[in-house]
């Protein structure tokens, strides 16, 4: 045929065809060209023509000459003959991930609705708290616009499923009857096709919700900004990533969608439960405390908690003040001073004598505290969530071999 068929389309237009329009199927071309199109026809016998073409002449040489030659040639008995396959793993692995990726640039609307629920679901919840404060209920606000966040998360699972299941419905009906390519192939590029587009819109989700919110101005310093502007991106990424492969685990046992939809809603509810934000820690029994560990958005939370509001000053707003009168001839500081001490605050008038001002916070730490959240564990945490999309992707490769491969010889065959 030719790079883009080029060869075909010279050989029609020097029998008399028209010319190749631009930007035009050759496969739509050929068959307009040979009257086999809907709605198109020919006077000409293109059976003919061939017969008396240079290139039937060139096709019969080459055959006489595979018939007298090859069968001179010695027998090829080595083991690349009687492959499963006809290519390595890894250029399956290439080739099938290539044209995933083309299938979603050439599906817009799945593309577009991952964009767009991410995106106005991020900036949504970031201007329902915009810029806020560092009081303490400023400081509860950001912990709910974080807990808000990752709702999005089932919404986007729901998108991805079908997505997937057309394409496993075209891979197990006509591509590995006919051994073009490998199951592992198959299920890999699959991953790999879901990654490019977690990242991109992690990004866009961590810049629509991240500024609005105002989560730079809790750092103390230029240091701390970066720092904790690069974590908070690779939390947003890490995080999409998570939802991706996580619906890819549940849907690889089952037929149906919905049922892996189902699966998905039921283990998110559970992780985002025992979480520690709806019940803190130190609350739970004991089995709560079991589920608190292993769930994902545990450590999700912890890290993106004490990322974005941790090791820095509360400022408490006029009505969050407790106001009081110290015993005679002590002044405010004096009398509050071991109680400070022990647990946390701040005065706003140390030096006087009465009507003190007093705010049951001073840093955000012992906010953090009472989640059982740590800053200095905020790397750690992040580096332990990573843990689970891989551990996704290995359950969703398991899975798919143990439900969906073919085990036994002759089913194989078959």
């Amino acid at each position: 045929l030719g790079e883009g068929c080029g060869k075909m389309i010279e050989y029609f237009e020097s029998n008399g065809s028209k010319k190749f329009p631009r930007d035009c199927n050759p496969a739509e071309f050929m068959l307009e060209v040979i009257g086999a199109a809907p709605g198109s026809h020919t006077n000409v016998d293109y059976h003919e023509v061939w017969r008396n073409s240079k290139e039937y002449q060139s096709v019969q040489e080459e055959l006489r000459w595979m018939e007298t030659e090859l069968a001179n040639k010695p027998y090829d008995d080595s083991g690349d003959l009687h492959k499963e396959f006809a290519t390595s793993l890894l250029c399956q692995y290439f080739i099938v991930t290539s044209r995933v990726l083309q299938q979603y640039w050439r599906t817009p609307a799945y593309v577009w609705s991952k964009i767009l629920t991410a995106v106005f679901s991020a900036l949504f919840v970031g201007f329902s708290f915009f810029n806020a404060k560092k009081s303490m209920q400023g400081l509860q606000n950001q912990m709910f616009s974080l807990f808000v966040y990752i709702m999005v998360f089932n919404p986007l699972v729901q998108q991805m499923l079908p997505q997937y299941c057309d394409q496993r419905s075209l891979y197990e009906v006509r591509e590995r009857p006919s051994k073009t390519y490998s199951w592992k192939a198959f299920v890999l590029a699959q991953v790999s096709a879901e990654l490019p587009w977690c990242i991109f819109i992690g990004t866009l989700s961590f810049l629509c919700y991240y500024y609005p919110v105002g989560l730079y101005n809790n750092a103390p310093n230029d240091q701390q900004l970066h720092e904790r502007g690069a974590l908070f991106w690779l939390l947003c990424i890490t995080f999409f990533c998570f939802i991706s492969t996580f619906g890819l685990m549940c849907v690889a046992a089952v037929e149906q969608y919905e049922n892996a939809g189902m699966i998905s809603n039921v283990c998110f509810i559970l992780s985002i439960t025992f979480c520690g934000v709806l019940v803190t820690k130190d609350m739970m029994p004991g089995f709560w405390r079991f589920m608190y560990r292993v769930s994902p958005i545990t450590y999700l939370i912890s890290s993106m908690l004490a990322t974005a509001v941790g090791n820095a000053e509360v400022a408490c707003s006029p009505k969050e003040y407790v106001h009081f009168d110290p015993p005679s001839g002590m002044s405010c500081g004096e009398y509050m001073k071991d109680y400070i001490d022990l647990h946390s605050g701040y005065l706003l008038n140390e030096a006087a004598y009465s009507n003190c001002s007093f705010c049951s916070l001073k840093y955000t730490n012992a906010f953090l505290s009472a989640s059982s959240v740590s800053y200095d564990q905020r790397w750690r945490n992040w580096g332990i969530f990573l843990c689970y999309p891989a551990v996704n992707i290995i359950g969703f490769v398991f899975l798919y071999w143990f439900f969906r491969v073919p085990k036994s010889k002759k089913v194989g065959k078959e």
